[in-house]
């Protein structure tokens, strides 16, 4: 049987040959996790504070960047409990981001997930590149979306205001 051979005329082993990965720019590729937790004090959300640059002492959810030779899931796994301690929660995915643009130091792709959890279950501490790791109140906003509840007038990093706005509609439908 002979070998399949593309439009090109070259067979896979020849085509994989000429691939030349200079002529493919790659993304940095991050996960970023949205754990609310619902109970008799409401809806809250799991934030930490960057303790680094960029967007140094802003709010952002938990995550980071892949290594290489981790999938995804285990890479959101493994930021969670670098940044915040929790370990072991089945999350889900919500969807992935790559407005140009959402991260300025260079072309970054997020896979987001979220997941919901009994209040009080889960202790939360700031760890590796978090300063801070709280539990901050979530509210309905007038558009039905989740409104974070920052202290001090903090603001929301990256595009991660849009991953909670998703997050939250995923799991609460609003």
């Amino acid at each position: 049987m002979s070998e399949l051979r593309d439009a090109r005329g070259l067979t896979e082993a020849e085509a994989i040959a000429r691939y030349r990965e200079k002529n493919y720019p790659k993304p940095a590729l991050t996960a970023d996790i949205a754990v609310f937790a619902r109970g008799d004090d409401g809806l809250k959300l799991l934030m930490i504070r960057r303790g680094g640059h960029p967007f140094l002492g802003c709010w952002a959810l938990p995550g980071g960047f892949a290594d290489e030779g981790e999938t995804i899931e285990q890479t959101a796994a493994r930021e969670l409990a670098e940044e915040t301690g929790l370990k072991g929660l089945a999350v889900s995915l919500v969807g992935v981001y790559s407005a140009p643009g959402r991260d300025p130091r260079g072309w970054t792709v997020s896979a987001a997930y979220a997941v919901c959890v009994a209040q009080g279950t889960l202790e939360a501490v700031a760890g590796d590149d978090a300063a801070d790791a709280r539990w901050l109140d979530v509210a309905p906003g007038a558009d039905g979306a989740a409104a974070v509840q920052l202290p001090g007038g903090g603001r929301i990093a990256f595009d991660h205001a849009q991953i909670i706005k998703d997050a939250y509609a995923m799991l609460f439908g609003a």
